[in-house]
């Protein structure tokens, strides 16, 4: 209930009242479970955040690793503009989740960079990629996928330029991870 009104109405104008209202019950059971606001934030976007994830594991893992982490970042870079544009206030709600630096934004990346991990161990069983911290460089293929799945910098694009960015920076990617000195 909290999510939808949130989407509905912006996160800065719904109150836990509002909220209990909805659910037929008082401010103190909702407080009883979500301390403040923010915290239920937390608890929305992790669930988000495990649907994503359970999404991208449908990915076909029989592809080529460079297409997977393209299909990754293309995932993951749509569903951020969806989410823009037909739900204005997740926004926001992301604007929350980094200012009050909830648990949330974490687990995203921890899981996110798993994930990516998992597709570095692929190219390194196909004998694509050649680097041995797969830890260490899923992180950074993360930090440079920033710029087209963190959903401050999608906001700054349009999705063309977007598309394009995120192939390129794919392929910069996948070269990186292919280079010896990458060892």
């Amino acid at each position: 209930m909290a999510e939808n009104l949130f989407r509905l109405h912006g996160y800065a104008s719904v109150t836990i009242a509002d909220i209990a209202a909805e659910l037929s019950m008082s401010p103190a059971n909702v407080f009883k479970h979500f301390r403040t606001k923010a915290s239920l934030v937390d608890a929305i976007a992790t669930r988000a955040i495990q649907e994503t994830i359970n999404e991208l594991k449908v990915l076909d893992q029989n592809k080529p690793a460079p297409v997977r982490l393209y299909e990754l970042a293309r995932h993951l870079m749509d569903e951020h503009l969806a989410d823009q544009k037909d739900a204005p206030f997740v926004f926001e709600m992301i604007q929350v989740t980094i200012r009050e630096e909830l648990d949330c934004g974490e687990r995203f990346r921890e899981m996110v960079v798993e994930t990516i991990a998992e597709i570095i161990r692929a190219g390194k069983s196909q004998g694509l990629y050649h680097v041995t911290d797969i830890h260490r460089y899923a992180g950074a293929t993360f930090d440079a996928l920033a710029c087209v799945i963190h959903p401050v910098m999608l906001g700054m694009e349009n999705a063309d330029k977007l598309a394009t960015r995120c192939k390129e920076v794919v392929n910069l990617i996948d070269i990186a991870l292919r280079s010896p000195l990458a060892k």
